[in-house]
């Protein structure tokens, strides 16, 4: 689409002058930017007279289908579409004929494309540049008829074939030809081979075109309404009458009928919309004849079953109501309609600042001619207004309570347009039954239908404003609509109507008239444009004061306030609450229109979380009057705090803590009453044992809340309160929900300080050896909160037994060894509990007296020792349980404990250095920051950067590049700075959770000795994982990274660099089938692709390690993916041209007699590519009869079979076969013992093949 921004192009030329641009260079600059390539697509069309290339469709659909929401740009062009894919439609049509097969299969592409355009633009820009030679009417009729008979292929299809688009254009097409200014019955050749006689009888080219329509009113797509668009221009011809009375009594009979089936569901509305497209076209004189009929059926119709079930038919028949009516009433020129000035902003800013004199005449003359207009009242009352319009209107009145939307705006537009042929006395009693939707007994639909029903008439002129007092309260009361049901509300769509009322009024009435309203409306529409939840309502109400600052002249801050208050800021509720707001309160009269709107609807909202929101809010407006909210809303908020209310009682108890904190931070001072009051809340709710029943964890979060904000703001509490408020947190620390511990510990942050340092009361000193009891406690919760908990102590509490303290959260830190207790919440705790008691007690600054003795040394010595080596094991956490790796929540948190401590350690180095202390420079390990630390901290977070958690890949490179960038602490010692430095650069936009992007990077580290380890540790995880997009961004790195040593010109030593990781890994987790079924899967991957079996000397002992490695993971093992790894890995060896694949090929047939048929088959399969690939294993004159062996025995059967085949297959080999047998029954013996001592859940062979996906 066209853009702001591309309107810099070379077209431009560089001025702004454009009007004397070419039409075709202008085109190009503002509208259809793919203008070119459609050109092209069209003339290869028009060259070609049909298209022979169906993609050329597709392309040009996929580009007009972007301009949905902007047909304006593309109409245009239509000049250049149109006309000459029209012409090839005609042209093409007669000359192959309309009744030959050919002729569909081309117009169908051509009618999808101008389809395409009908369905942007709309069919009335479209059929504006259609051919309308009369000769073409026989024609279409005929191709109409052709492609009535055919049968519709996009049931099944994604692309449309074409039927449905032929017929909607050949449809559009006649609605034109029909119009042409002949009897049509002169131009129908087919009346000399029929009995026309000529009289009024329609025509038989009239009579097709009336039964293929009526068809058309069954169908359910968009033909209906074309077909009906036809009839409405064809009927309405004065030749005919006729057809137009035969019509009428069948539409009579669909409307009277009482089926029920679908076929006839859609007849119906296919009818009811004709019948409204006619009466919308007809000449009264024609359509008044057949009123009394219709009305009779409209009327029974809207009470049917069928208009109950149906909101279509619903719409349809109240659109056919207000045209009957319309009808009835004859086209007066009323002169009591309101007609106010249309003024632009510009025009209203100027006139204010130039012609205020004008400005005040021009609005007296408008109150002199109203005036007039009022003497004329009485004159009017004379006109003949029928009967049925009473019924007509309380029909439209009645649509305006539907329960769709549509019905009641097409009933909002048709008492408008009724309205507006009526008396100034008849249009006021319609106002006042509108009125009385808005009625508090009246349901939503009522309200939102009354609002659309005032709008209409106030951008009609038809709502004087002598009546303004009688509509503003009730626009009012629509802004604030919003009525609880159950557990949400309704309303916004009233208060989104409420705003249309406003912007309409904002368009329709001159600044004199609204000048008083404005001021009474504007404070409500900058509420709702604040404070109202869903972001439509917030739009609308800004867009509706937006109109009418710009409409009504100079309001005062108006132009400030919409330049605050634009689309874009008011998308976030968040920043509309606490900062567009906050802005706008600055300005007089919008204050205490914003406190009560919080006071009373949105701090009592249902929505918890737009209650925390509201308390928020409050709080950011006391700045403004102090002393209103400390004197006035604190007394309105406390007793709410004990209300039977949920929601009432949690939003006050926010409220309240919020606006004494924040009265405190602008350093207002509560009276010593005020203090009392506000302490007691906490022991009432308490009291009144709130905590308890629904709502109970609700309140103990904002109880906790409050007591942060009240230990903030320091409040005067008795010894009483204080050990009740610190029981109540200790409550709220054990609770199981994780945003109530977190509140309590938030509060115990502020609290500790505030009311317990210097207190000296019984039960304060026992606060620490409490936590670290329940660190050990059997209640996972305890442990949760108590690990929290000790990480916000202060360092008074921590100083005396921080060995202890830390001794504990490291103790925490590890995973249980009762499977029972394991908590990975209480793990991720600790990990930051432990990190941020070490933060405290390093952070109290270098001149405190704890530094400067061995307590200092050796805390330090401790965290380089102990601490450290904690995060390490925390880092190395992946147990899992039914959520799936909760281990990740330890290992991300110990990265980011990990970072602190590296800046705690190094910092204290630093300060050694800049003091040169002899107490600490003299010793053997002054520095607490070395090496290796720093190696494995590197290698650690490198490691956790090429595993499969996109998260945790994220956070690690983010903790690395902060590491390498860090301009406050300098971390030394880090191997390989500046390559690390080149692959992890200091840019913030890098998106180191794609794959594709972090993974080609960090594969480079492969050449540095120190981090490869770590690096192929991770990345065999990702390779040989379950997820195909990570498995595919990381192997075709390494695969690169593989070929570009190969390119460069260097020798064997990154392979074999390689290799020995794999071999370290397989080592270090022995029987860890978490790292080796993918390392196995890696190694198979690797394999295939030729990789690692050709590096001479290093390949036997490779493959050597690997043999070792699978002589022990394949023993006993049950995992179905381990065996199979195994196995492929044991052929691939075998195949080499080494002495290390007799071993591998006698490994790989003790499998031939594995106990799992699965497992023998694979096998089988191998040996046989072995001996294909590798003939010298077994003498050439055997070697057919062995593959006969393979391939004829049944290795899903009988064990006992399949053993005996395989010692065939070992004496054929020259091996070992009483070894292998033998090998083979001691493994079963070892099976068997083991089963004995331990219970293995998986011990029967149906439950392995169950979970095994068997």
């Amino acid at each position: 689409m066209a853009e702001a921004s591309e309107l810099s192009s070379p077209l431009q030329g560089g001025g702004d002058d454009y009007e004397h641009d070419s039409k075709e260079t202008v085109l190009l600059r503002y509208f259809l930017q793919e203008w070119k390539l459609v050109k092209s697509l069209l003339d290869d069309i028009v060259s070609a007279r049909r298209i022979s290339d169906l993609s050329s469709v597709h392309k040009i659909r996929s580009i007009m289908d972007k301009y949905q929401q902007e047909g304006q740009l593309i109409e245009p062009y239509l000049e250049s579409i149109v006309p000459p894919l029209m012409a090839i439609v005609r042209s093409r049509t007669m000359e192959l004929g309309a009744f030959s097969d050919e002729i569909l299969e081309v117009i169908k592409p051509i009618c999808i494309i101008i389809y395409t355009l009908v369905t942007v633009c709309g069919y009335k820009s479209v059929i504006k540049f259609f051919p309308h030679q009369v000769s073409d009417l026989e024609l279409a009729v005929s191709l109409l008829e052709k492609c009535h008979n055919m049968n519709a292929a996009t049931s099944l299809r994604q692309e449309s074939t074409g039927e449905m688009e032929t017929q909607c254009i050949i449809l559009l097409w006649l609605s034109i030809l029909v119009l042409i200014p002949f009897d049509i019955s002169s131009v129908d050749t087919s009346i000399s081979n029929s009995n026309y006689d000529g009289t009024d009888e329609p025509s038989p080219l009239v009579v097709r075109m009336l039964d293929f329509c009526k068809d058309y009113l069954s169908n359910a797509g968009p033909m209906r309404t074309i077909a009906g668009l036809l009839l409405s221009k064809l009927l309405t011809r004065r030749d005919m009458s006729k057809a137009f009375t035969s019509f009428i009594d069948w539409a009579h009979k669909v409307l009277s009928s009482e089926e029920d089936n679908v076929i006839d569901h859609f007849r119906l509305l296919g009818a009811v919309e004709a019948l409204a497209a006619i009466f919308k076209t007809g000449s009264t004189s024609v359509l008044l004849s057949v009123v009394p009929v219709l009305w009779s059926d409209t009327s029974v119709l809207l009470k049917s079953r069928n208009a109950a079930r149906s909101p279509l038919l619903r719409k349809y028949l109240v659109k056919l109501t207000q045209r009957i009516g319309l009808t009835c009433l004859p086209h007066r020129s009323a002169t009591w309609h309101y007609v106010g000035r249309k003024n632009t902003l510009g025009e209203n800013i100027s006139s204010h600042a130039t012609n205020d004199s004008d400005q005040l005449n021009n609005s007296v003359n408008m109150d002199s001619s109203n005036a007039c207009q009022d003497t004329s009242y009485p004159e009017e009352e004379d006109m003949d207004v029928p009967d049925i319009i009473a019924d007509i209107i309380e029909e439209l009145l009645s649509g305006l309570r539907d329960t769709d939307t549509v019905v009641r705006w097409s009933a909002a537009k048709g008492i408008g347009r009724v309205t507006s042929r009526l008396t100034y006395s008849l249009s006021d009693q319609v106002l006042s039954s509108v009125l009385e939707l808005f009625s508090r007994g009246e349901g939503d639909g009522s309200w939102h239908g009354g609002c659309l029903a005032l709008a209409e008439l106030a951008r009609r002129g038809l709502l004087l404003p002598i009546r303004f007092h009688k509509v503003v309260p009730v626009v009012i009361d629509a802004l604030q609509y919003d009525i609880r049901r159950g557990p949400h509300s309704v309303g916004s769509h009233v208060r989104d109507a409420a705003a249309y009322v406003c912007w309409a009024f904002g368009r329709a009435y001159s600044h004199r008239d609204m000048k008083n309203v404005l001021e009474q409306l504007a404070p409500h529409l900058l509420t709702v444009a604040c404070y109202d939840r869903e972001v439509n309502c917030r739009r609308a109400a800004a867009a509706a004061f937006q109109e009418n600052v710009g409409r009504q002249g100079n309001y005062p801050h108006g132009i400030d306030i919409v330049n605050t208050a634009d689309y874009f800021a008011l998308s976030s509720r968040a920043n509309s609450y606490l900062h567009v707001a906050v802005c706008i309160a600055t300005y007089d009269g919008y204050l205490h229109q914003f406190v009560d709107e919080l006071l009373k609807r949105k701090i009592c909202h249902w929505d918890k979380g737009l209650r925390e929101l509201a308390a928020s809010a409050l709080s950011s407006l006391v700045k403004f009057e102090p002393e209103y909210f400390a004197n006035v809303i604190l007394e309105e908020l406390v007793p709410h705090t004990l209300s039977s209310d949920l929601c009432k009682r949690h939003g006050a108890t926010l409220a309240t803590g919020e606006v004494v904190l924040a009265l405190h931070e602008h350093n207002y001072v509560l009276p010593t009453d005020k203090h009392r009051m506000v302490a007691g809340i906490v022991p009432a709710i308490e009291k009144a044992r709130l905590y308890r029943g629904k709502g109970g964890e609700i309140m103990r979060s904002s109880v906790s809340r409050f007591i942060e904000c009240i230990s903030r703001a320091q409040v005067h509490l008795t010894d009483k309160i204080k050990r009740s408020l610190l029981d109540t947190l200790n409550e709220n620390l054990r609770h199981p929900n994780s945003h109530i511990q977190n509140a309590a510990v938030e509060a115990l942050k502020f609290y500790i300080p505030a009311y317990l340092l210097s207190n000296e009361n019984k039960g304060v000193n026992d606060i620490m050896p409490r936590y670290l009891e329940q660190l050990t406690d059997p209640n996972v919760a305890a442990r949760r909160g108590s690990a929290l908990a000790l990480g916000v102590l202060p360092f008074e509490f921590l100083a005396k037994g921080w060995k202890s303290v830390l001794m504990k959260l490291c103790s925490a830190c590890e995973i249980e060894d009762n499977p029972e207790d394991r908590d990975a919440e209480a793990r991720v705790n600790a990990v930051k509990g432990l990190v941020s008691v070490c933060g405290t007690l390093t952070g109290t600054g270098e001149s405190s007296t704890f530094f400067s003795g061995e307590d200092g040394t050796a805390l330090f010595l401790f965290i380089k020792n102990e601490v450290m080596c904690s995060l390490f094991k925390a880092l190395d956490d992946y147990s899992t349980d039914n959520r799936g790796d909760v281990g990740s929540w330890v290992r991300e948190a110990a990265m980011d404990g990990l970072e602190r401590c590296t800046y705690i350690l190094c910092k204290r180095d630093s300060i050694n250095q800049e003091k040169g202390s002899d107490l600490e420079l003299n010793r053997s390990d002054s520095s607490y920051f070395d090496t290796s630390l720093v190696n494995n901290l590197v290698g650690g977070i490198i490691k956790q950067a090429v595993e499969k958690m996109d998260k945790l890949r994220e956070s690690a490179a983010r903790i690395l590049q902060r590491i390498l960038y860090n301009k406050t602490t300098s971390v030394p010692h880090i191997p390989h700075r500046q390559f690390l430095e080149h692959i992890i650069s200091d840019e913030a936009e890098f998106k180191w959770g794609v794959p594709t992007f972090s993974y080609p990077r960090f594969v480079q580290l492969l050449q540095l000795s120190c981090y490869s380890k770590f690096i192929v540790s991770g990345l065999v995880i990702s390779i040989g994982g379950l997820q195909d997009s990570l498995k595919k961004a990381s192997l075709s790195a390494l695969l690169d990274y593989v070929e570009s040593t190969g390119t460069e010109g260097r020798d064997d030593s990154q392979m074999i660099s390689l290799s020995l990781d794999i071999l370290w890994v397989l080592q270090k987790y022995r029987r860890c089938d978490r790292v080796i079924i993918p390392t196995l899967k890696t190694i198979e991957i690797l394999f295939s692709r030729k990789l690692l079996l050709d590096m001479e000397a290093q390949t036997p002992l490779f493959c050597g390690g690997v043999l070792d490695s699978l002589a022990i993971e394949l023993r006993a093992t049950k995992d179905f993916s381990k065996l199979y790894s195994g196995i492929a890995i044991l052929g691939y060896i075998a195949s080499v041209s080494d002495p290390i694949n007799t071993r591998a090929f006698s490994h790989l047939l003790s499998f031939l007699a594995h106990r799992y048929p699965k497992i023998r088959k694979s096998a089988a399969e191998q040996v046989y590519l072995v001996l294909l690939e590798n003939g010298d294993l077994m003498a050439e004159d055997k070697l057919d009869e062995a593959t006969e062996i393979i391939t004829e025995t049944c290795w899903e059967g009988d064990v006992e079979e399949a053993k005996k085949k395989r010692l065939q297959l070992c004496d054929m080999a020259n091996l070992g076969a009483s070894q292998i047998v033998n090998a083979t029954h001691a493994e079963s013996k070892k099976v068997v013992e083991k089963r004995t001592v331990s219970a293995d859940e998986n011990a029967s062979y149906s439950s392995l093949v169950g979970s095994a996906g068997f």
